[in-house]
């Protein structure tokens, strides 16, 4: 892809890089020396007014909304890939609960019977071109270690170019690709396909916060505003076609104690009034199914729009831990707004961005900007191109919204550049608890048996431990657990490969919970996962005095009494690892 040559500086570096392959024209050269002299003269006129002089910018240029984006983007990236650093080795490594190696293997196994088809296009991942087999722990922790350390820059700076950004969605794609259940959620999508963006987003190499020669996209501007339409109707739009609830105003009535995992606000808010609750739904309904047309609409309804948007989501990361599905929701709304808008954030200082900022503006207002060089022209079709890909990948994700069989997070490309979003299609009534025991006793049904609790790092367990608050970091198996009890074990056979390596205290299962009762101790000879419903305390109770923040009622059997030498067909039959006590 061709680009301009004349902003291939590094940051904050103003030196041109020696390793273009086409040299700037004479051209070229002069109107960036003409624009440099005249900024210089700008700045030394300006360095005789006080440097509290207010800056005032005008309306329809987003060279600041770039920057605040760009480091929301970082943030949430780095989130992303702290959580890959801590969790994939465990989750997915050689011997993790669902190993991607034996994933990769299936995959080439399907491939080798249907010549047709490509390990590359089923599942796109650097991986393919590493050795997993022997390494796959040592390039799961290199692909999370640089995804961090570039989008810690980017968050850092507040500036990025396509080469960075290209590089941090090949690299999230690559692990989402192999994380079977553990990557199976919307924001993975939404992830991807707000860094696809991103990377239009920004000049090809400049690592500057204000590259001249590169403005921001408007292109890539109404992409992201085109996301937001999408994922906050599609959102709506499942509620209204799904649960009962949502369409007789009960739904908050459960929500706040039932969703995936609960954070302390949410004691509180569950317990609010009816009334309460009945507003809450009405207004999910007004930002989500009627507030995302204000976005098509003249400025002050984009203005309305975004800041309805980005209030709603700061709404529910208060009141509950959905990992950064929230935060990653707010990036598209922040390009709700201009310059104009976003001012505030920055100071005025004399030489500032904003300072910047103004100055380029009156370059343009006056006509005294630089003409555009060959590689903008290129880029400008790039663009356009951009956006003809956009309205292609776009038409089924139409479809799906009209449809009565709505489909909630789905992807119908596989590089998930143009994806359909929903959350909370239904409501879960009650809240049920899978709980982990262990024992000593040589008789796992003998009733005087001492069994023991592990406890997670979030869902709930112990009745007197106060929720966490975890957002926007995330603990994937505390997630899926929470599926798992509305679920059967039979179909969540990592949950059996838990129970296997708790019976030898492995130490990456224990990484991935709180406390094990037998830490530092014999293992215990029998595992079992007792089934619980749980509700909250009512606030002012006997039990919430007595430091209680649920109560609790035993529903049966989830997983019977197992031992390693019981699961030892099973863990051969799935191709597992044996589980061994570390000595």
């Amino acid at each position: 892809m061709a680009a301009s040559t004349s902003d291939g500086t590094a940051c904050p570096d103003s030196n041109v890089y020696e390793g273009l392959r086409h040299r700037k024209t004479h051209q070229e050269a002069a109107d960036e020396t003409r624009y440099t002299e005249e900024n210089t003269k700008n700045m030394s006129e300006s360095s005789k007014t006080n440097k509290s002089t207010p800056v005032h910018l005008e309306t329809g240029t987003y060279w600041l909304t770039r920057i605040v984006f760009l480091r929301s983007l970082g943030l949430i990236y780095f989130v992303a890939f702290l959580v890959a650093l801590h969790q994939n080795k465990q989750l997915l490594g050689t011997d993790g609960l669902l190993p991607a190696n034996l994933y990769l293997q299936r995959v080439q196994q399907h491939v080798a019977a249907d010549p047709t088809q490509s390990t590359w296009s089923l599942v796109p991942s650097l991986l393919w071109w590493v050795d997993w087999e022997r390494d796959l722990d040592l390039w799961l922790d290199r692909l999370a270690y640089i995804g961090a350390a570039l989008s810690f820059i980017v968050m850092v700076t507040g500036c990025a170019n396509m080469v960075i950004m290209a590089a941090l969605w090949v690299l999230y794609h690559s692990i989402v690709n192999i994380g079977q259940k553990w990557y199976s959620f919307g924001w993975e999508s939404q992830l991807l396909e707000t860094g696809f963006l991103a990377i239009f987003f920004c000049p090809l190499l400049t690592l500057r916060p204000l590259p001249r020669t590169t403005p921001p996209s408007l292109v890539v501007i109404w992409g992201y505003r085109w996301l937001i339409f999408r994922i906050m109707l599609g959102a709506g739009l499942i509620k209204i076609r799904g649960d009962q609830c949502w369409r007789d105003l009960t739904c908050m009535n459960y929500h706040y104690q039932t969703q995936p995992v609960p954070n302390p606000i949410s004691y509180y808010l569950h317990q609010t009034p009816e009334n309460m609750h009945k507003f809450e739904t009405l207004s999910n309904h007004f930002v989500e199914l009627v507030a995302p047309w204000f976005i098509f609409l003249t400025r002050p309804f984009r203005f309305t729009c975004g800041f309805l948007q980005i209030l709603f989501q700061v709404i529910l990361i208060i009141s509950g831990n959905l990992s950064f599905l929230n935060w990653l929701t707010i990036l598209p709304s922040i390009c709700s707004f201009d310059d104009a808008h976003l001012a505030f954030l920055f100071p005025s200082w004399r030489g500032g961005t904003k300072w910047q900022v103004a100055q380029i503006q009156q370059e343009e207002r006056s006509g005294r900007a630089p003409p555009p060089s060959w590689g903008q022209l290129v880029r400008r079709v790039v663009h356009v191109s951009l956006a003809g890909l956009i309205v292609y990948l776009s038409l089924p994700v139409v479809q799906n919204l009209l449809s009565p069989r709505q489909a909630m997070n789905t992807s119908f490309d596989p590089l998930r550049l143009v994806n359909t979003y929903g959350a909370f299609g239904s409501i879960t009534k009650e809240r049920t608890e899978v709980i982990f025991q262990g024992t000593y006793a040589m008789n796992p049904t003998d009733p005087g048996a001492v069994w023991e609790e592990y406890e997670f790092k979030c869902k709930p367990g112990n009745v007197t431990r106060r929720p966490c608050l975890i957002s926007p970091y995330h603990y994937r198996l505390d997630w899926l657990m929470w599926f798992a009890a509305f679920q059967n074990y039979n179909y969540n056979n990592w949950l059996v490969h838990l129970a296997a390596k708790l019976l030898v205290n492995d130490p990456g299962a224990e990484s991935l919970i709180a406390h094990n009762p037998f830490h530092g101790k014999q293992p215990p000879r029998f595992i079992r996962a007792e089934h619980y419903k749980y509700s909250y305390t009512k606030i002012g109770s006997a039990a919430a005095k007595e430091g209680k923040w649920w109560k609790r009622r035993r529903i049966g059997e989830y997983l019977p009494a197992v031992s390693l030498g019981s699961l030892n067909q099973c863990i051969k039959q799935h191709g597992w690892n044996m589980p061994a006590i570390k000595q």
